[in-house]
């Protein structure tokens, strides 16, 4: 990848946001329900979560669907009825897991990125 090509460094993002975004997602109602609209403002704050509807909302049945959050509707002052998501059981334990891996996948990852490079067999010294 060269440096500050911004299609190679927008495909980097998209990859590593795939692999985050469901427990991100989870994380975001760990005190509160959250309607669908409500997360994605959030991940979009973030910067670097920054999402689509059409990828936001199918995650959610998805986690609907694998019990990892519950719906509800309910009325809103300005505007039509809002579905609104909350973490179950199963999906605060999913969401406590991932907390437990991340710090070391992250920090693994950080050493690869930041270490010196290191001469190959084979290579001189």
């Amino acid at each position: 990848m060269e440096p500050g090509d911004p299609t190679k460094q927008a495909r980097a993002a998209a990859q590593l946001r795939k692999g985050v975004l469901e427990y991100c997602v989870l994380a975001l109602m760990r005190d509160r329900p959250r309607y669908g609209v409500e997360l994605l403002h959030a991940l979009e704050e973030s910067g670097a979560l920054a999402t689509s509807q059409g990828t936001v909302y199918p995650l959610l049945s998805r986690l609907r669907r694998e019990d990892l959050v519950t719906t509800t509707w309910q009325e809103s002052a300005s505007g039509p009825p809002r579905r609104y998501y909350a973490l179950t059981a199963t999906g605060r334990a999913a969401l406590d897991e991932f907390t437990h891996v991340w710090p070391g996948f992250r920090d693994a990852v950080d050493g690869f990125l930041t270490a010196a490079p290191q001469p190959s067999a084979g290579d001189p010294a």
